[in-house]
C-alpha cells in the first residue's frame, strides 16, 4: 500500500479505550435504569441525541461541499464520511427510545379522551405514527450517506465518469435534511414538552447539529494532522476557512436561540413563558448564563482571530470546548423538558452521554481506519496536494 492510499492505522488503542468507556458507562446506567426505567431512558436519549446529531451534522456539511467545493472541504471529508457510515448503528441504537418512549413523553402515556389536554394533537401525537415517523427519517437519512459514500468508495477506486452526480444530489439531499430533521426535533426534543412549541426549535437544532459537526471535524483532523499525506492537507490556510465556516455556526446558533427568546418574551402567552420559566431560575440560570458566556461569546471572540484559526493547537481547543458545549445546551434544552422538581440533573444524565460516546467513537474510528485520509482520483485533491506547502 502506498503512501498516497495509507489507512489511518495506530487508532487501536483509541478505539478500545473508547468501547470499554461505553460498555461500561452504558452498563452502569442499565443497571441503574433497572430500579427506575424513566430515569435511564431519558439519560439514553440525550446521549442518543448528541452523538445523532454530529452524524447528520457531518452529512450536511458533506452535501455543503459537494455544492460549494473549496480546499476546507477536502481536509474533513473523510472524517465526515467516518461519521455519516455510522448511522446504520445509530439507527439500531434508536431501539431503546422506540421501546421506551411511554417513560419519556408525556403525551405517550394513555389517558381517556375526555380528561386528555392534548386531544387536538392526537393525529400527530400518539406512539405508532412516530414509530413510522422515525422509519421516514432513518430511511432518509441512510440513504443519502450510503449513496455518497458508494460514490465516493467508486471514485477511490478509478476516476469519476460523473463528478456532477455528487452535486445534482447534494442540493435535493439539503432539502430532505431539513424537512426530516425539523420533524424529528419536534418529535425527539421539543415533544417533551408537549404543551409547548417554537417554530424556530427545530432550526437552532439543526444548527446546533451542523455547529457540532463542524467542531467534531476539526478536531479530529488536527489530531490526524501529522500523518501523512493528510497532513499537506491540514495547512493554515484550509483550517482558516474551516474556523470561518464554525465561526458563522456559532453566531448562527446564538441568532437562532436569541431570536426564539425575543419572540417568546414579546408575546407573553400563557402557553410559551413557562418554557423559560424552568430554565432561567436556579441553577439551570447559571447554566444559561454559561451558554451565552462559553458556547458564543468566547468562541466567537476566539475565532475572529485569524492566528487561532491557522494554528492546530488553538483552533483544535476551541472546537474540543465547543463540543463540551453542545452537550451542555442539549442538556439545558431537554432535562428541564423531564419534569422533575429543582435542578434536577441526575448522574445518569452525565453519564449516559459519555456511554454513548464511547460506543459511537468507537464505531467512528472503525469506518475511518477502512479507507485513506486523502481521498483518491479528486482532480482537487491532487491540485491540493500539489500545491501545498
Amino acid at each position: 500500500m502506498s503512501a498516497e492510499t495509507e489507512t489511518p492505522l495506530g487508532l487501536e488503542r483509541l478505539q478500545q479505550r473508547a468501547l470499554v468507556v461505553g460498555v461500561v458507562a452504558l452498563g452502569a446506567c442499565a443497571t441503574a435504569g433497572l430500579a427506575n426505567p424513566p430515569d435511564f431512558f431519558r439519560a439514553y436519549l440525550i446521549g442518543y441525541l448528541y452523538c445523532l446529531g454530529i452524524a447528520l451534522g457531518s452529512l450536511v456539511i458533506l452535501m455543503l461541499h459537494y455544492l460549494s467545493g473549496g480546499a476546507w472541504g477536502l481536509v474533513v471529508r473523510r472524517i465526515l464520511e467516518a461519521a455519516t457510515r455510522t448511522l446504520p448503528l445509530l439507527a439500531v441504537l434508536f431501539l431503546p427510545v422506540w421501546v421506551g418512549v411511554r417513560d419519556v413523553y408525556l403525551w405517550a402515556v394513555p389517558v381517556t379522551p375526555e380528561d386528555d389536554p392534548l386531544r387536538h394533537a392526537r393525529a400527530y401525537l400518539n406512539v405508532p405514527f412516530f414509530r413510522v415517523r422515525a422509519l421516514i427519517y432513518f430511511g432518509a437519512w441512510l440513504g443519502c450517506a450510503y449513496i455518497f459514500n458508494k460514490w465516493s468508495r467508486e471514485r477511490d477506486a478509478r476516476p469519476d465518469p460523473n463528478p456532477r452526480r455528487f452535486r445534482l444530489l447534494a442540493g435535493p439531499g439539503l432539502a430532505l435534511y431539513g424537512l426530516t430533521v425539523t420533524f424529528a426535533a419536534i418529535d425527539w426534543a421539543m415533544s417533551l414538552e408537549p404543551h409547548w412549541y417554537s417554530t424556530i426549535y427545530p432550526a437552532g437544532f439543526g444548527v446546533g447539529q451542523v455547529l457540532s459537526a463542524f467542531a467534531f471535524g476539526i478536531a479530529a483532523a488536527v489530531g490526524l494532522r501529522r500523518r501523512e499525506p493528510f497532513a499537506r492537507l491540514v495547512t493554515p490556510a484550509n483550517l482558516n476557512d474551516l474556523g470561518n465556516l464554525m465561526l458563522a455556526f456559532v453566531m448562527l446558533w446564538a441568532y437562532m436561540a436569541f431570536s426564539q427568546f425575543l419572540l417568546m418574551w414579546s408575546g407573553n402567552i400563557r402557553e410559551e413563558v413557562p418554557w423559560y420559566l424552568a430554565r432561567e431560575h436556579g441553577a439551570w440560570a447559571a447554566v444559561a448564563v454559561g451558554l451565552i458566556a462559553l458556547h458564543f461569546a468566547l468562541p466567537f471572540t476566539l475565532l475572529l482571530s485569524r492566528r487561532v484559526k491557522r494554528d492546530p493547537r488553538l483552533i483544535g481547543a476551541v472546537a474540543v470546548a465547543i463540543l463540551l458545549m453542545r452537550l451542555v445546551d442539549l442538556l439545558w434544552l431537554l432535562v428541564p423538558g423531564f419534569h422533575r422538581p429543582g435542578f434536577a440533573l441526575r448522574w445518569l444524565d452525565l453519564v449516559a452521554p459519555i456511554g454513548f460516546g464511547g460506543i459511537w467513537l468507537w464505531a467512528f474510528l472503525f469506518e475511518l481506519r477502512g479507507r485513506p485520509l486523502v481521498p483518491q482520483n479528486d482532480p482537487a485533491v491532487e491540485e491540493a496536494l500539489a500545491h501545498a506547502h
